[in-house]
């Protein structure tokens, strides 16, 4: 029998949550034919913003990692939401990744693995994605980092 995606996300102990609404005048998602936009996601949790700071600042390196860690989360809750079945998705296409740091700070690429790797743990072969990983000034309601993500669905 073939692991899903939801039996993976349980060895992982990941439930995910309820998608976030927007905040602005946006959709969370749009679907186009066989692909899935899906707008960029905080580290939110049910507790609210997390990993709010700069990196290379007040936040470290692992921090970053766990903050994009919980984007990619919030990224498959919005995809579940979208499709109602993780099941329909082909291949995670591109994410994405801001990250919210000083002018000095170059690890952005090891930030954005936090969520690179989980995406690869969640969905095997087809999380496996193309990326860009960018600095940023500043980011929304002061988060660490922000990761979009296109996927191909079924």
């Amino acid at each position: 029998m073939t692991e899903t995606v939801e039996s993976r996300l349980a060895s992982l102990g990941v439930i995910l949550p309820t998608p976030a609404t927007p905040v602005a005048n946006y959709v969370p998602f749009v679907r186009t034919g066989q692909q899935l936009f899906i707008s960029g996601q905080l580290p939110m949790s049910p507790d609210g913003l997390q990993y709010a700071g700069k990196l290379g600042e007040s936040l470290s390196l692992a921090q970053g990692r766990s903050a994009a860690r919980l984007c990619a989360i919030n990224l498959l809750a919005q995809a579940k939401a979208a499709t109602g079945d993780l099941e329909k998705i082909v291949r995670l296409v591109k994410i994405v990744g801001f990250v919210n740091s000083t002018p000095d700070f170059t690890d952005q690429a090891q930030v954005i693995n936090g969520a690179s790797d989980f995406m690869v743990e969640a969905l095997g072969d087809k999380g496996r994605h193309a990326r860009s990983a960018v600095s940023a000034a500043s980011l929304p309601f002061g988060a660490g980092v922000e990761i979009e993500a296109i996927f191909e669905i079924a």
